[in-house]
């Protein structure tokens, strides 16, 4: 949930701003950010040393008191509970991508999400001319293709493609 609507004030596209950065970045590291895994969970998610989920400081994110730090595998130790997450996402700073892993440009266009001030988050125009945005626009994706070819699937004919 967005921390706006966490402190009471109404919905706008906004929310769902910050709904769409905390899911690309949920999607990225393949967990739900909240709290942010440790430098070693995100070295056995890709496979290379990380400094940290918060942008290089080698200083360990703020967690929730008397909760455990994560452990790999989907957070570790306790789930947070409910009260304890609403209070993490009010209080502490956004979910960041893991650095030098993903491309500057992704990570500045989730960063632009995840502002905690509405009024400061990047709206829909801004980020549609982005260049994260204006480069995927400009790259030719087989993404049916990819798909296919990794869970060992034929691709499908379509108008542009026949069967093979």
């Amino acid at each position: 949930m967005q921390p706006e609507r966490l402190q009471g004030t109404n919905y706008s596209v906004q929310s769902d701003v910050w709904s769409m950065g905390l899911s690309l970045v949920e999607m990225a590291i393949g967990r739900f950010p909240i709290p942010p895994p440790e430098p070693r969970e995100l070295e056995a998610i890709f496979g290379k040393a990380v400094a940290d989920g918060a942008g290089g400081s080698s200083a360990p994110r703020p967690r929730p008191p008397g909760r455990p730090i994560s452990s790999f595998g989907g957070g570790g130790g306790a789930p947070m509970a409910i009260f304890e997450l609403l209070d993490y996402i009010v209080n502490e700073p956004p979910p960041k991508l893991p650095p030098g892993i993903f491309s500057q440009e992704f990570q500045d266009f989730v960063n632009k999400t995840l502002i905690k001030n509405p009024a400061e988050r990047a709206d829909l125009k801004t980020l549609m001319a982005h260049p994260f945005i204006r480069g995927a626009e400009a790259e030719e994706v087989d993404f049916a293709g990819w798909l296919c070819s990794t869970i060992g699937l034929q691709p499908p004919a379509t108008p542009t493609q026949p069967a093979t």
